[in-house]
């Protein structure tokens, strides 16, 4: 085959050349572990690569590599050992085809060696989505450089309900948000060649029943439509999305896995999506152990490959059946064929076909820039973080009082990280060692499945957890390190735990504040894979509140007398209703990973002026969740109307800190002038003005949001449109044009078609989500 420009008819050439076992050998992917030998030369700590083994496991080729994560301990030795599976791939596959090998990245590189940043959710709280494409720049950067080809990430999910472990993972609740800051990112990996990315996870995954991981997602179908597949939707037609993966759920009965209308009929055929679906882990297999669909392996891989899931991962265990299906007739060739094509496609994207040339030509790659990586590290941190409340106690004036810390966050690190982190990368293995051998109470290494490690507790487990996030970031300060190189006045009481045992003891609270001007409480939950978390995959919380004693903890504060400033240090919107009341401030660090400490820090000593805005509403009460800002006329919180059946008894129907909210060390106005909100040429247009009216340098993000008013289709009682981060002197004031289509409030009308219906739209313009002061009405004609 020349090689030069290639093409569609290229592709179907080369499929047409492949044997039936060539053509399904690309169609699943190989565990990196089942290629470990002996350690590597001079490294007796790394697992070695035996590529000899790829003519036993793969003899037809490969198309795709998992758990690359697991490789060499540094970014050389990855890159050796990639170089030396991409080889022996290369070997054993027709025409020298080589090997799709992927990585997570929605953290920055999932790796030791790898620039690890605050988390999604966190990033989200920035409002930046120009940061956050830098971000994802530098963490494609990275992967190019080991020899990486796809990341999986963004996470797309929006999530309403705290109790699900993976908010963190995700850009919070807001479909606008989500989708700026989606596309933001896919951009960032897509802007050179060499890494493509993959959107996740398709669709409703983080709306689950209960809050319950891979449980079933109870929503209708404009829900999912119109909402839920809004980042999608965009990442698609903004930003040219390389690939999806399908989400663990079932929506009305059918698996997402093996759902025709939703990865064939909406995604493609609608949304337009014309890239790679690739399976999550272990997703088909579920449609025979969880879902209870297919009976036998054969039958699950027909039921994932014919709804339009191309890639069965992280091994084959059903898609080697796909042979046997095609030849007994059960299953034509010709959707193999299909399948196939869109992994050469996208392999031939990326130059791992030699005789095709890649389209565009990948060119040289200048490797990660680290100083690039660090800057964007700490502005996600310090945009990040979210002042909720403050009586004007903050910022704190070095030297000025003593100050005592307490809690159980304060001197740790690893609090600070999430899942798909290089914590949580570390402890997985050292998690699975310890059952393998049998030292985890309670625990039959006999009958344990890999899965299980996300709700397996460790006890006495949490120092070595502890010193692996120190020996990975040697650098990096816990709260109590930084607040002590912030202030020489500072001690430390270690009162209050993760795990409740027993009661804390009133009269020893009450000593280790005795001395305290200020108390400053670190609280808060770990996120994580393994090991004592609350939060992380596979660990959702019947209720999303602080975990052990640290309730009673703030409770027993309350009684001294002493002022208290509390710090909490989460990846998701918890049950803050004692902190609130307790608390002359309250700061949200939503896991900022080793810049977490400096930066919180930081804002308390006001060398950085608070910015975050909430990406989640927080709610008041359990009984509330869901609890969000873009609810329907007639449900929810906010009723435009004054119409309201609330419950009966709680006293605030309202959340406790709304989507959008985050104070400042300043304060900001905003003003706009009369008929200066316009529909022009499909376009919503608004003129404001903003103005710092404090005597602070600060940030703030000012946000439009829109209400249909009138519909035959029940719409919500407000929609996100735009937003602009704005950072101004004291003093300062300047004019701002918000922009945004009106196709930003299409849905899907009664007769099935998408659009809009002719009326009143109200326009709200603020700075938070439920103190939107500024309306306008435009028509819709």
């Amino acid at each position: 085959m020349a090689t030069g420009s290639w093409g569609p008819d290229d592709i179907a050439r080369l499929v047409s050349r492949l044997t039936l076992e060539q053509k399904v050998a690309q169609l699943s992917g190989l565990n990196t572990p089942e290629l470990f030998g002996h350690p590597e030369e001079g490294l007796p700590n790394v697992p070695g690569i035996d590529t000899s083994r790829l003519k036993q496991l793969r003899p037809h080729g490969l198309g795709h590599l998992s758990l690359a994560w697991f490789l060499g301990g540094d970014a050389n030795t990855l890159r050796l050992q990639l170089g030396k599976i991409q080889a022996g791939v290369r070997d054993v596959s027709p025409f020298g085809i080589g090997v799709l090998v992927h990585n997570e990245g929605i953290n920055g590189f999932l790796h030791a060696s790898g620039s690890q940043f605050p988390t999604a959710w966190a990033q989200a709280a920035t409002w930046d989505p120009e940061l956050v494409g830098r971000a994802s720049s530098v963490t494609s950067a990275h992967m190019r450089d080991a020899g990486i080809q796809l990341m999986f990430s963004p996470v797309m999910d929006i999530n309403r309900d705290p109790r699900w472990g993976r908010v963190h993972e995700t850009y919070g609740e807001d479909p606008e948000l989500a989708a700026r800051m989606s596309v933001a990112f896919v951009r960032g990996v897509q802007q050179e060649p060499g890494v493509l990315a993959t959107g996740k996870h398709f669709l409703g995954y983080g709306n689950s029943e209960g809050g319950l991981n891979q449980a079933v997602t109870q929503l209708g179908r404009r829900a999912l439509v119109d909402e839920y597949a809004e980042p999608f939707r965009r990442a698609i037609a903004e930003a040219g999305l390389s690939a999806v993966m399908n989400s663990y759920n079932e929506i009305d009965g059918v698996p997402a896995a093996a759902n025709r209308w939703l990865l064939t009929d909406f995604l493609r055929d609608t949304l337009g999506f014309e890239g790679l679906v690739v399976g999550d882990y272990d997703a088909v297999n579920l449609l025979r152990t969880h879902h209870r669909t297919a009976r036998t392996e054969g039958e699950a891989a027909a039921q994932a490959l014919s709804a339009g899931l191309d890639v069965e991962l992280p091994g084959d265990t059903n898609y080697a059946h796909l042979v046997d299906e095609v030849s007994s007739g059960r299953l034509d060739e010709k959707v193999v064929d299909v399948a196939v094509a869109r992994v050469l496609t996208m392999k031939a994207r990326i130059g791992l076909i030699p005789s095709f040339s890649p389209q565009p030509a990948m060119g040289a790659t200048s490797g990660p820039d680290r100083a690039e990586a660090a800057e964007v590290r700490r502005a996600i941190a310090a945009r990040g973080t979210v002042l909720l409340q403050n009586n004007g106690i903050l910022p704190l004036t070095p030297g000025g009082r003593r100050i005592v810390v307490v809690g159980p966050a304060a001197d740790e690190l690893r609090i600070h990280f999430g899942a798909y982190t290089s914590v949580s990368n570390a402890e997985m293995p050292i998690g699975m060692m310890a059952v393998l051998e049998g030292k985890v109470p309670g625990v039959d290494p006999a009958t344990f499945n890999f899965t299980d490690i996300f709700q397996t507790r460790m006890p006495g487990m949490d120092g070595t957890f502890e010193r692996v996030a120190r020996d990975l970031h040697p650098e990096a300060l816990t709260v109590l390190d930084a607040v002590r190189q912030s202030d020489a006045n500072v001690e430390f009481a270690s009162v209050g735990s993760f795990e409740k045992d027993g009661s804390l003891d009133a009269g020893i609270v009450r000593a280790a504040v005795d001395n305290a001007d200020v108390v400053l409480a670190v609280l808060g939950e770990r996120t994580g894979w393994v090991g004592n978390n609350t939060a992380g995959e596979g660990q959702s919380s019947v209720s999303p509140s602080l975990p052990g004693d640290q309730e009673e903890l703030l409770e027993l504060l309350a009684g001294t007398g002493k002022p208290v400033v509390s710090v909490v240090i989460s990846g998701r919107p918890l049950l803050l209703a004692t902190a609130a009341r307790v608390s002359s401030a309250v700061l949200l660090a939503p896991l900022l990973g080793e810049e977490g400490g400096a930066t919180i820090a930081g804002t308390l000593f006001g060398r950085i002026n608070p910015s975050g805005k909430l990406p989640s509403t927080f709610p008041r009460h359990l009984g509330q969740i869901p609890l969000y800002h873009g609810h329907h006329h007639g449900s929810g919180y906010d009723h435009p109307t004054g119409t309201r059946h609330g419950y009966g008894d709680l006293d605030v129907q309202g959340p406790l800190y709304a989507f959008g909210h985050g104070l400042s060390y300043t304060t900001f106005e905003i003003d706009v002038a009369e008929q200066a909100v316009e529909l022009d040429g499909g376009t919503i247009r608004a003129r404001l003005t903003v103005a710092n009216t404090g005597t602070v340098d600060g940030e703030t993000v000012v946000q439009l949001y829109a209400r249909d008013e009138f519909a035959t289709v029940v719409r919500p009682v407000r929609q996100l449109i735009a937003f602009q981060r704005v950072a101004l002197a004291a003093g300062e004031s300047r004019e701002l044009v918000l922009e945004a289509p009106v196709e930003r409030l299409h849905y899907t009308l009664i007769d099935g078609s998408r659009g809009i219906e002719p009326g009143e739209i109200t326009v709200l313009a603020g700075l938070d989500s439920d103190a939107l002061a500024h309306t306008a009405t435009i028509t819709v004609d």
